[in-house]
């Protein structure tokens, strides 16, 4: 429900827990996603270090899709951080998603680079992902790059500031 502050909970394929953000609070949501802002959140690793946010971000998780988009506020401009991971799940406890390890880093220009593919690699080997998971995550990995290179939402600067606006609205110490 918007206005609702949340857990966000990041797993690997084998269902071990890979991250934890503390809070989030959701500013929109509808039939094919939700979108969650945060600034200077606690992040606790699956090793039990954590950290906090710098920038405020605006996340956009799917519900059919398989990757999440954080639109980070940078003093250089916007940025975006993509997750190739499975569509959320919400429950009582928190907002839940499996991260694949590919993803993709986009600065203010809408270059971009993919990141982590030998981490992927491994894990699909060592998790011994399906065949057909493999392929749904490599053509989601394509749909991310044509959204990001056709400035689709959420790869829309103006998208993030209005949403970040709102947040900050009815937020005013986050």
């Amino acid at each position: 429900m918007v206005g609702e502050t949340i857990q966000i909970q990041s797993y690997k394929h084998d269902e071990s827990l890979h991250r934890i953000w503390a809070k989030a609070t959701i500013i929109d949501e509808n039939d094919d996603f939700i979108v969650v802002a945060n600034h200077r959140t606690k992040v606790i690793e699956s090793n039990g270090r954590f950290w906090h946010t710098r920038e405020p971000s605006i996340s956009w998780f799917f519900k059919k899709r398989w990757f999440n988009v954080i639109g980070i506020i940078k003093r250089t401009g916007i940025h975006y951080y993509c997750n190739i991971a499975s569509p959320f799940v919400k429950d009582e406890e928190a907002l839940k998603y499996i991260d694949y390890d590919l993803d993709v880093k986009v600065v203010d220009d809408y270059s971009y680079t993919t990141l982590d593919r030998n981490e992927y690699n491994r894990h699909k080997e060592r998790m011994d992902y399906p065949k057909d998971l493999k392929h749904i995550l490599e053509l989601e990995l394509k749909t991310l790059k044509t959204m990001i290179e056709d400035r689709e939402e959420p790869f829309i600067h103006q998208k993030v500031m209005d949403y970040y606006h709102q947040f900050q609205k009815d937020h005013p110490y986050e």
